[in-house]
């Protein structure tokens, strides 16, 4: 019997398009009234709860082909539709793919500058005897900033510098990309004050933001502990016998992602990557305090480029071949993020994720408290399925959440809780997550091989929301 193999990134996302397209075919179309609402200095449009309504499908050999609008009824996407998808989903995300290039081009060109591979080596010379404290020095850096301040598409350009030092501490690839990866997700998961998940859902709820941080940074611990657990475990096993590894063909060559040499650390080194760091911690600080969105981020990346190049002292041809380097290692990842928003496009286009989500909380309506709390767990990893954008989801979900909490006698805090739970656990495994199959693509590593490795952990982090959704319901968080 030959073995299933998950193909390449394009055609598998492509595959869930043509997917999603046949449902809209047979799931009943519908929609809910949407208003306007200002949230302090922010303007969101949100659902208006008990306003859905079913809308009549119209069928037609036109519609099949090309789409066709008919007034008061929805057109299951057409042949075109499906093949449109993807320029539209590049479309829609225009300005992430942007900054994904731009993320890409800057850590490239500090990357040339020798900074990252000075401080590496020293690093490991230094923990050589234990490395370990390294790891995890480096995976609760990422884990913390991944709760505390939502980091997360800007870390792609850093795969190349995991699989260096995995490299040099005798791990694999898979390795590499679980010690940049692992913190990402589960940090965002337990979203301790994560801007794109808890403070959104929190304004939406009607909650003053920040509260509830106790319970949040217990789960917080939780994960942190686990996840690094599971990885070192991995990683042990693998140094211990290189047949175990995921992937024991892989030669782990790191040519193709440039120059990984010793270099000694300079006075320059030392001003680059103190200027990066501050900048970076500076940009962090505008979104959450001045309200900055990726088009700012990308502007202050830009403007750190600048800097970089002069304090490198490097010329101008220099800093533009090693910027245009980066962008041409981040064209797969970057298309990745648009094409897997053609999955959505499709879905809205269809008019069926309303439909899904109205069956969804009428079911929820009808269980008893504890039941419902966990069935909004469940139901947010559904949804974050074809609403891969977790401030999408919060001003989907939220404000159907919130009155169903109430009613159901659960705290808007919970309902909260299982929001960040629901969207954070689910982005680990789900091929609809752009910038972990962006991630995938840069670090060659197929999803297979991805969900293969990561599948026990999710399994094991799912229980662990639940419990903490449980305990929230049971003490009236």
């Amino acid at each position: 019997m030959r073995k299933f193999k998950i193909p390449h990134v394009f055609i598998f996302l492509f595959l869930i398009i043509i997917f999603s397209s046949i449902l809209t075919y047979f799931v009943p179309s519908g929609s809910y009234e949407r208003t306007t609402r200002d949230y302090g200095e922010r303007k969101q449009t949100v659902v208006i709860p008990d306003s859905y309504k079913e809308i009549p499908k119209h069928y037609s050999l036109q519609g099949v082909l090309t789409g066709e609008d008919v007034e008061g009824k929805s057109t299951p996407v057409s042949l075109l539709g499906i093949l449109s998808a993807i320029p539209k989903g590049l479309s829609d995300s225009a300005v992430l793919v942007f900054y994904v290039f731009i993320i890409g081009a800057v850590i490239t060109l500090i990357q040339q500058t020798g900074t990252f591979n000075a401080f590496l080596f020293g690093l490991i010379s230094r923990f050589r005897k234990k490395p370990k404290q390294l790891l995890f020095l480096i995976y609760m850096t990422i884990f913390t900033g991944s709760s505390f301040l939502g980091i997360g598409p800007e870390t792609i350009a850093l795969i190349p510098v995991f699989f260096f030092l995995s490299k040099q501490l005798d791990y694999d690839r898979i390795f590499g990309l679980g010690l940049l990866n692992i913190p990402i997700l589960l940090g965002w998961t337990s979203g301790v004050t994560n801007p794109f998940t808890v403070q959104i859902a929190q304004i939406i709820a009607e909650l003053p933001i920040g509260s509830g941080m106790g319970l949040r940074l217990a789960l917080f611990g939780a994960l942190a502990l686990t996840g690094f657990y599971f990885l070192m475990r991995y990683g042990d096993k693998v140094k211990k016998d290189p047949s175990k590894s995921l992937m024991p063909d892989d030669r782990f060559e790191l040519e193709d992602y440039g120059s990984f040499e010793e270099v000694k650390l300079e006075r320059k080194h030392i001003f680059i990557l103190g200027f990066f760091i501050v900048s970076y911690a500076s940009v962090l600080y505008a979104v959450q305090t001045l309200g900055w969105g990726l088009i700012e981020m990308s502007a202050s990346f830009i403007g750190i480029t600048i800097v970089v190049t002069k304090l490198a002292g490097m010329t101008g041809d220099e800093a533009m071949t090693a910027f245009t380097k980066g962008l041409g290692v981040m064209i797969i990842p970057a298309l990745v993020v648009g094409v897997a928003r053609g999955i959505s496009v499709v879905l809205s286009e269809g008019m069926i994720i309303d439909t899904l989500i109205h069956h969804a909380s009428v079911v929820l309506m009808s269980m008893p408290k504890i039941v419902a709390a966990e069935g909004m767990l469940v139901f947010q990893s559904t949804l974050n399925f074809f609403i891969p954008s977790a401030s999408g989801q919060a001003l989907v979900s939220m404000p159907l959440m919130t009155p169903m909490s109430d009613i159901l006698g659960i705290s808007r805090q919970t309902a909260v809780l299982a929001f960040i739970l629901g969207d954070g656990l689910s982005n680990i495994i789900i091929p609809t997550n752009g910038v972990l199959m962006a991630m995938l693509g840069l670090a060659k590593i197929s999803f297979e091989k991805w969900f293969r490795f990561v599948l026990p952990l999710f399994i094991v982090s799912i229980i662990i929301g639940a419990a903490f959704i449980a305990i929230a319901v049971l003490t009236g968080y």
